[in-house]
């Protein structure tokens, strides 16, 4: 594995793991903000694999879906899991008066693991 793609999986768990600390402190808005970041940080690890990179968070999405949902890498789930985590993101930090509840910041800490998980397993695979 590169030292970018690690550094930057490094950085999703980092990011998850902050998600559940503030998950569990109450602070349910930034734990959507820190387990999108997991989630976006996890696909900039692959595309570190590939040496590609964009400026625009919608590129990095765009390019994950063309290339490894389509192709069937990754189950289209984790193309709903990131889609939902950008506009749950986008809603909390940017809206005023955006209730989040602890269910809806805690299905987001969940999809950050597993697609965390996912990726690592696939990144690990593509080593062997």
């Amino acid at each position: 594995m590169r030292s970018m793609t690690k550094y930057r999986l490094d950085l999703a768990k980092e990011r998850f793991e902050i998600s559940k600390k503030l998950l569990d402190d109450g602070h349910y808005r930034d734990s959507i903000n820190r387990s999108y970041y997991s989630i976006f940080s996890a696909v900039r690890a692959l595309l570190a694999e590939e040496k590609i990179d964009f400026k625009k968070h919608s590129a990095v999405i765009s390019y994950f879906r063309k290339n490894y949902i389509k192709t069937k890498i990754f189950d289209v789930k984790f193309s709903d899991y990131i889609g939902d985590a950008f506009d749950f993101r986008n809603d909390c930090d940017y809206e005023d008066f955006i209730f989040v509840s602890r269910n809806e910041a805690e299905e987001q800490y969940n999809h950050a693991v597993e697609f965390f998980e996912a990726i690592k397993k696939f990144l690990e695979e593509a080593e062997q």
